[in-house]
């Protein structure tokens, strides 16, 4: 039988190497984003490129009262779903800026916790699917200079590990993954090191792999991990003194 890949968020270029990866291993996909009519084309290559069937449909992460009439008038009940809904923002307009603040906030952490409940109790009551919520490594310690959006992404990295733990009884899986750089439009005006940013196809496939073999968590590139370890673990006292 054929699976369903819901992707929450498809403008995203990861986003559409994940629904790239999972189509390619015969998923039909339905692709959910604020801006649908974008979305067509992309549709459009999938279903040419691999055989499968797509769907556009319209997905507001911030109309959180509509969440739960949109997952009911999905066209298909899906088994995989992503919340790989973002934001960046700008830090320092947002310490200034409430609307800045709370798009950030909206965004990269409510808006996932809204959908994703309601595909949670759905698979709950099914007993089987997986859910995977793109978070980031910004999350794992606060620093000054992305600390809204980080800590946006640590709410929503505490919640899928939540979720993770209230589902497992109901053979639902929940993935966190945790990218560091990844070459993307959101991070386009951003000097990344290159040796440390990954391609959102090799993400995807990443992602893929998490899937197939029911990994609870994924870092990547692979390092980040221990980069993060390092990061988590220097003293406060020091930690302040810092520019990161």
């Amino acid at each position: 039988m054929v699976k369903t890949l819901l992707v929450l968020g498809a403008s995203s270029d990861i986003a559409q190497a994940v629904a790239h990866q999972f189509a390619r291993n015969d998923f039909n996909v339905i692709l959910a984003g604020h801006n649908s009519e974008n979305l067509i084309s992309v549709g459009s290559d999938i279903r040419i490129r691999y055989g499968v069937e797509t769907q556009i449909v319209d997905f507001d992460a911030e109309a959180f009262a509509s969440h739960t009439d949109f997952y009911s008038a999905l066209p298909a009940a899906p088994d995989v779903a992503v919340y790989a809904v973002g934001y960046l923002g700008e830090q320092t307009k947002a310490e200034t800026h409430w609307n800045e603040a709370i798009r950030i906030i909206n965004t990269n952490y409510v808006g996932g916790l809204s959908i994703l409940s309601v595909v949670a109790n759905d698979f709950e009551s099914r007993r089987s699917g997986t859910i995977i919520g793109i978070s980031s490594v910004a999350g794992d310690r606060g620093r000054q200079s992305l600390y809204i959006y980080g800590s946006a992404k640590s709410g929503l990295s505490t919640f899928l590990a939540g979720l993770r733990h209230r589902l497992a009884k109901s053979n639902v899986t929940v993935i966190t993954v945790k990218p560091g750089f990844v070459e993307t439009k959101m991070t386009a005006n951003i000097d990344l090191p290159k040796l440390l940013t990954a391609k959102p196809d090799r993400l995807a496939k990443a992602i893929y792999k998490a899937y197939c073999s029911k990994k609870h968590t994924v870092y990547y590139l692979p390092i980040f991990r221990w980069i993060v370890l390092i990061i988590r673990n220097i003293p406060e006292f020091i930690f302040v003194k810092t520019n990161l």
